[in-house]
């Protein structure tokens, strides 16, 4: 179900590095929340991963933030008060979801921060309200790390979210 046009926030934002790359999820983490999903886009390489080690970060969370590709799914609990970060790794997975609901992100959704790389037509069903971030990269052969990244607030609990505060 795809959010009404009203309920929809939206900033771009230009990485050059993956140290910033770092800081923009430690940005993205002061606006997170429990029960936020995050889906996040992107080609192999394009930062995904190091945006999640950001939010980690930012969320005070246990345990370092790595690629959870061959477990699917890692949970980080909170060193404090805050909610625990939930990151899985679709891109193994094709079967919607009926596979994702193994993973019982529904019931973890209330009391986490859920992130989600590659979950595209897998996730979107969990909640109506999701941040949605692509990352675009140069692709072929190259070292440029510049990313164009575009962040999506859907629903309602998006539609008045200061977004271009992650520019800051």
């Amino acid at each position: 179900m795809e959010a009404a046009p009203h309920n929809r926030a939206e900033t771009r934002l230009t990485v050059t590095s993956p140290e910033q790359m770092r800081e923009l999820g430690r940005r993205l983490a002061k606006l997170l929340r429990a029960g936020d999903l995050v889906m996040l886009s992107g080609e192999l390489g394009a930062g995904k991963t190091t945006l999640t080690r950001g939010l980690g970060e930012g969320l005070g969370v246990r345990g370092a933030v790595t690629s959870p590709t061959f477990v699917i799914a890692r949970v980080h609990p909170s060193l404090g008060d805050g909610p625990p970060l939930v990151h899985v790794d679709a891109y193994r997975l094709g079967g919607g979801l009926d596979e994702m609901e193994d993973l019982d992100l529904d019931v973890s959704l209330p009391e986490s921060v859920i992130v989600v790389e590659w979950g595209e037509g897998k996730v979107e069903e969990l909640t109506d309200d999701r941040l949605q971030i692509v990352i675009h990269r140069a692709v072929g052969d190259t070292i440029d790390e510049v990313r164009q990244v575009t962040v999506t607030g859907l629903g309602a609990r998006w539609a008045e979210a200061e977004l271009e505060a992650l520019s800051a």
